[in-house]
């Protein structure tokens, strides 16, 4: 059997690597448009520098990437111990977000009746009102300050996203859950603690879990699948459109070459499935570029440790949409990962750009150096030239799940279910992370052997 497997990013690599395990003898070519395999996990070694041009990492709280990785012979690297401080930029300086229910109390992060507007979430009735966004249901159950100053900066970090915009049911599945099954976050967060006593587990309304990556940051996830791939993976040739004749797919490639396949999977971010898949369905063409891609930029700066008149000790900090600063937030990566940075240098990772101001996010290169070098003066008070700078832009880089979406993906696995043989797969659906890539990847490999 023939598989074509359009987008070299983690979903389509994986999937290829999940459908040889466990079916060696088929026939499999991944397609991938850019010079090099990854899609949005880019790890870059310049000048002694470890950079994440994008994806820095996963949670170890979900076992197929641990898996995965496993199986790949490769040694998972938790961050550091100090990358567990996390800051909130408020009200012109950095706090410290606390870790604890008691040090939250104890916290100034939120005034005091923004504190106890929380403890009244207890008494908020269920939400029965559809798919709400996550800015609305963040202010109806913890109030506006909670939303202002712990949501909004987590949304902007995890999705790049606007909260005013996002699915909470889409984006946070956990946490509509906990509501919809107990009836409020607090009530939901005791029951489970209960239950959890039982088990031995650690249950809490966030994601869980320690950031992960690899020594030689995520790319090495990459390079062995890549690797394990060999000439079934090709680089640098796009596929232009997908036809069907009678029960074989046909993919037009960029480089005038038309294969055909018994199945054909398509990896690659919706709205360039949306492309390929024109002449098969307009409905489906039409529902995939609905999905909103904003452009996001991430500049790497180095500095000499012994210039900087600050400790570096946490994972970073994030910004409120309402403090007005131009970047999403920083990560001390030095501070969160050894092999970061040369001996005696640092690292500092800064995002900008996303849902709310996606055109920032293609400035040229000296622009959007030179304002996060602002930014910084600002709230770090880094008043020196960096000795490193490197930019990355994803133009159209991290998907939005926005109210609806759950209906969109219902929409377009109806349609696809009348091409028999035809795929869609990737962060465009049904999570954006590593994680929920992977967990995707495996479930349809299942799905494609039981199907074909």
């Amino acid at each position: 059997m023939k598989v074509i497997i359009i987008g070299g990013g983690i979903s389509g690599l994986s999937l290829a690597y999940f459908l040889l395990e466990k079916k060696p003898s088929l026939d499999i070519s991944v397609i991938e448009s850019e010079k090099k395999a990854g899609g949005k996990i880019w790890t870059d070694r310049v000048d002694g520098y470890l950079c994440e041009g994008g994806v820095n990492g996963f949670l170890d709280n979900r076992p197929k990437t641990l898996e995965l990785a496993s199986k790949l012979a490769l040694t998972p690297l938790r961050s550091n111990d100090n990358s567990r401080k996390r800051y909130i930029y408020s009200r012109g300086k950095l706090n410290l977000l606390p870790d604890s229910p008691s040090a939250f109390f104890a916290s100034n992060l939120l005034s005091l009746p923004g504190r106890l507007r929380i403890i009244g979430e207890l008494f908020v009735p269920k939400w029965t009102g559809g798919d709400e966004t996550l800015a609305h249901f963040a202010r109806r159950r913890l109030g506006k300050e909670a939303f202002e100053k712990l949501i909004d900066p987590m949304a902007s970090g995890i999705f790049a996203g606007d909260p005013e915009k996002m699915s909470l049911k889409s984006c946070f599945p956990k946490v509509y859950n906990l509501e919809q099954t107990y009836g409020g976050l607090i009530r939901g967060m005791l029951q489970l603690q209960k239950e959890a006593k039982k088990s031995g587990k650690k249950v809490g309304a966030g994601p869980g879990g320690t950031l992960t990556s690899f020594y030689e940051g995520m790319g090495t996830m990459i390079n062995s699948l890549s690797a394990f791939l060999g000439e079934r993976l090709r680089i640098g040739v796009s596929a232009q459109s997908i036809d069907k004749k009678g029960k074989t797919y046909i993919v037009h490639l960029s480089d005038g070459s038309a294969p055909e396949a018994d199945a054909v999977v398509c990896a690659a971010p919706a709205f360039a499935a949306a492309e390929m898949v024109k002449s098969l369905d307009k409905t489906l063409l039409s529902t995939l570029n609905e999905i909103y891609y904003p452009s996001v930029s991430v500049i790497c700066l180095g500095y000499k440790k012994e210039r900087l008149d600050r400790s570096l000790d946490g994972f970073g900090f994030l910004i409120p949409f309402k403090e007005g600063r131009k970047i999403l937030g920083t990560l001390w990566d030095s501070s969160v990962f050894p092999n970061r940075a040369p001996e005696g240098y640092v690292l500092l990772r800064t995002m900008l750009g996303g849902a709310r101001r996606s055109e920032m996010a293609e400035l040229a290169e000296d622009k959007l150096i030179a304002l996060v070098m602002g930014e910084l003066r600002d709230i770090m008070e880094i008043k020196i030239e960096p000795d490193f700078a490197k930019v990355y832009t994803h133009k159209k880089g991290i998907p939005q799940y926005y109210p609806g979406h759950e209906k969109k993906i219902r929409d377009i696995d109806e349609i696809i279910k009348k091409f028999k043989g035809l795929y869609l797969t990737g962060n465009a659906y049904r999570g954006i992370g590593v994680n929920d890539c992977i967990e995707n990847s495996s479930k349809l490999a299942e799905n494609i052997l039981q199907e074909i």
